[in-house]
């Protein structure tokens, strides 16, 4: 199904009105040119190569097809004896013809410029792909890689001298384990389809290798919660969560994740205390966990991965067993390729899970097992592993095998950026970066996850607003959000009534058309301009929210149409294309219903009047 918006009809219209008003029985006829075919996109694949110093390595190249227009370049390195792979580039080019705009897992940093564009990624950060598009928002190339464990750095510059684009992958940047042998396929999609629609073919590809296997995602990854960690930072105690769990629960939260703060009575941000995860400051955790279920609500409750604070007991035990020191933050970061360190992780998880019978885990800083420019990549000294990624990898692997043992549907939730295709194996709930009060860059986190994360619960941040907020203003950070998971932080017991009754609204709604807004065909807009209309639709239900004043299409296949007011203006402009006879709804903020009635559109273009923050519903 095509995306339902339009702007050149709009256009037209609005100018025929204008000549109508001075000469009103003038008629305008005429033809647009049709467009001349576009060229395709042609890449020499022979022309792809690795450049750089093998030293003791040779390389082979094998190219093969999946289906037409996608490509599968595959480079075995091979060595005699064993050999330390030296840092080497994949290089091609093609010429820019028809593009317009690119996409990555980091495209909300800079979306425009595709001048120079770089995209670092391994196993606990971003992705390794590319895609760019044109002005139709059509793919016309997509670049993956397979190895999605070790680093890689996917960049593309624009050669201004024969307009050509010309990418650079970047292998064994971080210095790997002696091997004989390594092997890692570089996939080109060139096909002519939706650009959104090649990127999530790419996480299929992915999801197909059996070492990437996405995890189960139980249907409690997929209601909202309520998050302490923007409305109680630090300062958590169980009275304050258990009275704020009864309010979310009236207003349609299903779980509360306890963040930082829980096991230890340190406040000043650090983690100079952190490791030893005993319930320091909530010393009753069994009975805090028993009152939240109490609320028919789940628990899932935070940890860092990797920290041991100098200041904890457990510090002293694995001295020597350390890859970094985080000065800052007054923490050491433990080695996962010591079998002891990863059981010792793993054993934390089943005590909670076993003794306090909480329902999930928030897994944070997953990012800093990673080795350093002196860390000595053998096993010896007790490691088994000389990887630290693969190491990483066991640990991940191990931890969601066995909570998983224990609890079949256990959540686990990750953040950007630890969102890459080995990250769906080990968790399944993604979660938006810190975007505190900050609608917009809540909005393209969490579009970003859904481009390219499948079936993964995708989460958004946790949102704030303050009291002083107008309930439409504070309802745009629910808005902006709407095609993911909400996590709400406000302090509930403090929140003006107003606020409440939109929060009620807005979730009931949520969770009404939920299988609509998580699991139905999402068609995002521009990454360009910040996503300014996203749609879902599902079993001829359509959902499309506004950020931008943009018209919509009534399709004739569509037999519910809501289109969410989330801008500045009142004005909402439905187009259809045949004569619509049905019911028309409009409501506000909170959910009052300020018109109902049955309507007649004649063919055309109508303005509607939609309150801020509502919504208008056509119903056939």
């Amino acid at each position: 199904m095509n995306i339902h918006i339009v702007v050149r009809t709009t256009i037209f219209c609005l100018v025929f009105n204008f000549l109508s008003c001075n000469k009103k029985d003038t008629t305008l006829v005429y033809e647009i040119p049709k467009e001349k075919p576009k060229v395709p996109l042609a890449i020499n694949l022979d022309s792809i190569k690795i450049d750089g110093e093998l030293g003791a390595f040779s390389v082979s190249k094998k190219i093969s097809s999946e289906i037409t227009g996608v490509n599968l370049i595959t480079f075995t390195f091979s060595s005699d004896k064993l050999s330390t792979l030296q840092p080497v580039d994949i290089k091609f080019n093609f010429p820019s013809i028809d593009i317009n705009g690119y996409w990555n897992t980091t495209t909300a940093v800079d979306k425009v410029n595709y001048y120079n564009s770089k995209v670092s990624s391994r196993i606990s950060s971003n992705a390794p792909i590319l895609c760019f598009y044109n002005n139709q928002l059509d793919n016309r190339i997509t670049i993956a890689l397979s190895d999605a464990l070790n680093k890689s750095t996917i960049q593309s510059y624009l050669k201004e001298e024969d307009v050509h684009f010309y990418p650079t992958i970047r292998l064994f940047e971080d210095k790997m384990p002696k091997t004989t042998s390594y092997s890692v396929t570089l996939r080109i999609d060139t096909r002519k389809l939706p650009y959104h629609k090649t990127i999530d073919d790419v996480a299929s590809w992915w999801a197909q290798n059996p070492d990437y296997k996405p995890m189960f995602v139980p249907e409690d990854s997929k209601k909202p919660m309520y998050s302490t960690w923007y409305s109680y930072h630090q300062n958590i105690s169980a009275n304050a969560i258990i009275s704020e769990c009864k309010i979310a629960k009236s207003l349609g939260c299903e779980a509360v994740i306890i963040d930082d703060g829980w096991q230890t009575n340190d406040n000043n941000r650090g983690y100079a205390y952190t490791g030893d995860w005993t319930p320091d400051r909530i010393p009753e955790m069994k009975e805090f966990v028993e009152a939240v279920h109490n609320e028919d609500m789940k628990f899932i409750l935070w940890y860092s991965l990797p920290f041991v604070g100098e200041k904890s007991k457990t510090f002293s035990r694995f001295k020597g067993k350390y890859l970094r020191y985080w000065e800052s933050q007054g923490t050491y970061v433990l080695d996962p390729r010591y079998p002891e360190t990863r059981e010792y992780i793993i054993n934390t998880y089943e005590k909670a899970l076993k003794e306090w019978n909480i329902d999930g885990f928030k897994l944070d800083f997953i990012g800093w097992f990673v080795a350093k420019e002196d860390t000595k990549l053998t096993k010896e000294d007790g490691r088994d592993f000389a990887s630290v990624s693969n190491a990483t990898e066991k640990l991940m692997t191990d931890i969601t095998a066995r909570l998983s043992s224990l609890k079949p549907n256990i959540l686990i939730e990750f953040r950007q950026p630890y969102i890459g295709p080995i990250m769906r194996k080990y968790g399944n709930m993604f979660r938006g970066v810190d975007a505190p009060n900050n609608a917009i860059a809540n909005r393209l986190e969490v579009t970003n996850l859904r481009i390219l994360s499948q079936n993964t619960a995708v989460h958004s941040d946790m949102f704030i607003w303050r009291n002083e907020e107008t309930p439409e203003i504070a309802a745009l950070q629910i808005l902006n959000i709407l095609y993911s998971v909400p996590q709400l932080s406000v302090k509930l017991n403090e929140v003006p009534e107003e606020h409440l009754t939109m929060i009620r609204h807005w979730f009931s709604y949520w969770n009404e058309n939920r299988e609509v807004l998580l699991d139905g065909n999402f068609i995002p807009s521009n990454p360009a301009s910040n996503y300014p209309h996203l749609t879902s639709i599902k079993n001829g239900v359509q959902i499309t929210t506004l950020y931008e004043d943009t018209p919509v299409l009534l399709d004739d296949n569509i037999e519910r149409l809501d289109i969410i007011n989330a801008k500045s203006t009142n004005e909402i402009f439905l187009k259809t294309e045949t004569q619509f006879n049905g019911k028309m709804i409009v409501s506000d903020c909170y959910g009052t219903l300020i018109y109902e009635q049955e309507v007649a559109c004649e063919k055309g273009i109508i303005e509607i009047q939609v309150p801020k923050s509502g919504y208008v519903r056509f119903t056939k």
